[in-house]
């Protein structure tokens, strides 16, 4: 008897162990990182081009996750090659001396109906400030796309320095929006 409800029970979890799914392999063609803000009250918006990212996700322990996510800062699209080339010096960016933004989780918190808290430090010119911010989830087959989006204070990580700090010609605030597309492994 007990090695029939042994066997039971073995049973009950092999299925739902070889379901689990680990969505970790990231398609950059199918993924942005925008930014958004306003310069003299209108509002304007740009992208990134390039990223490296590395995840870990489970939909059934979102708790274990993990993300990192590497910008190229030189791949900044202000809409403008003005502003483009603007934005990369000291005052702003400053990508000679710093290349790349970072940001790494720390924790991964379910909030139900696909959607999750994601709290983790962001790092930019030097700076680290810690981001929480909601992210939803859509899973089609072994796709699944992460999406969401935050706001930063720009002058938290010294971008927009000297006359630029004040928020009257650039705001204060700049929204980050982006969809991540990764695939699953089982």
């Amino acid at each position: 008897m007990k090695k029939l409800a042994l066997a039971l029970i073995v049973a009950a979890i092999l299925p739902t162990a070889a379901m689990a799914e680990t969505f970790q392999t990231v398609v950059p063609a199918q993924s942005t990182i925008g930014f958004n803000y306003k310069q003299m009250g209108v509002s304007m918006d740009g992208q990134f081009k390039r990223f490296t990212s590395t995840l870990q996700f489970d939909p059934a322990k979102p708790e274990q996750g993990k993300a990192i996510i590497e910008v190229a800062l030189d791949s900044i699209d202000t809409g403008t090659a003005e502003g483009d080339e603007e934005v990369i010096t000291p005052t702003w960016l400053s990508i000679a001396k710093f290349p790349k933004a970072r940001f790494e989780s720390q924790s991964i918190k379910a909030l139900g109906d696909n959607r999750y808290q994601v709290t983790g430090t962001l790092q930019i010119k030097g700076k680290s400030e810690p981001v929480t911010m909601p992210v939803t989830f859509t899973k089609n087959g072994n796709q699944g796309v992460f999406a969401g989006k935050f706001t930063i204070r720009r002058n938290s990580f010294a971008i927009g320095e000297g006359s630029w700090a004040a928020a009257d010609i650039v705001a204060a605030e700049v929204g980050v929006t982006f969809k991540v597309s990764a695939t699953a492994i089982k």
